[in-house]
C-alpha cells in the first residue's frame, strides 16, 4: 500500500515512516505542513494518507482542512486523521466528506503497533474506524432526542463498536455473544435509524454517521 505521511513534527514523522515501511507499506511521501501535504497527494497516486490535524502555520486545524480538501478533490480518499486530544466536531466534519475510508485516532494509539497499523490497512481498503476515546465521548453525550434516543443500551454498544472499525465477529467477541444475536442488533439500529436498503457496509458507514451528527456540540475538551 501506498501511503503520504503529514506530520510537522520531524522526529514522529520519521518515527512514522519508519513503522509504515517495516509493516510493507510503501511512503511516497513524508511532509511536514498542509500545502506540501497537497502538492504531494497530487503527484502521487496513494492508497491512504496519514495526516495530523494540527499543523503549521497556526497549529490548529490545518491538517484537517488540507484532508478534507483532499477529498473533495478526489472523493473517497483513505485519510486517518490524528489528533492530540479528543475533538468532536472535527471527528464530524471528517465522516461528513464522504463515505467511508475514514479513521480518526488519537495519537497514543500510535503507540499501539499493531493496532495503528490494521487501522491505516482497513482504512485504505475502505472502513471507518474512531478511537476509541472518541466514540466515548460520543455515548457519554447522547441526547435523548431523534432517532438515536430509540436505540436500546445493547445498541448503543453495538454501534459504539461499528463505530471503532470492528467487524461483526469483532463486536461479538467483544461483548461475548454470538456472531446471530450482534447482526439481529445491527438490523434493528438500520430499522429504527430509517436507514434505506442498501449494502450492508454502505449502511454501516451511515449509521456511524448518524451517530455522530444526533450527538450534538462543539470539540471535546482534552481527555
Amino acid at each position: 500500500m501506498r501511503v503520504v505521511i503529514a506530520e510537522d513534527l520531524a522526529l514522529l514523522r520519521d518515527g512514522l515512516t519508519r513503522l509504515l515501511e517495516a509493516h510493507d507499506f510503501e511512503v511516497v511521501a513524508a511532509v511536514g505542513d498542509p500545502e506540501a501535504l497537497s502538492e504531494a497527494l497530487a503527484r502521487a497516486e496513494v492508497d491512504v494518507a496519514v495526516v495530523d490535524v494540527r499543523m503549521p502555520p497556526t497549529y490548529s486545524n490545518e491538517g484537517l482542512v488540507a484532508a478534507l480538501a483532499a477529498r473533495e478533490r478526489r472523493p473517497g480518499l483513505p485519510v486517518v486523521v490524528l489528533s492530540q486530544y479528543v475533538e468532536q466536531l472535527y471527528a464530524r466534519e471528517l465522516l461528513s466528506s464522504g463515505e467511508g475510508a475514514i479513521g480518526y485516532l488519537l495519537k497514543d494509539r500510535v503507540g499501539n503497533v499493531p493496532d495503528f497499523v490494521d487501522t491505516v490497512r482497513q482504512v485504505a481498503r475502505g472502513a471507518t474506524v474512531l478511537d476509541p476515546k472518541v466514540v466515548s465521548a460520543m455515548v457519554s453525550r447522547l441526547g435523548g432526542t431523534g432517532p438515536m434516543s430509540r436505540l436500546t443500551p445493547r445498541e448503543r454498544e453495538v454501534l459504539s463498536l461499528m463505530a471503532q472499525g470492528r467487524s461483526n465477529a469483532g463486536v461479538a467477541a467483544a461483548l461475548v455473544v454470538t456472531e446471530n444475536a450482534v447482526s439481529k442488533h445491527i438490523n434493528s439500529i438500520f430499522a429504527k435509524l430509517d436507514l434505506p436498503t442498501a449494502p450492508d457496509d454502505n449502511r454501516r458507514v451511515l449509521a456511524v454517521l448518524e451517530y455522530l451528527r444526533t450527538e450534538g456540540g462543539g470539540p471535546g475538551t482534552p481527555s
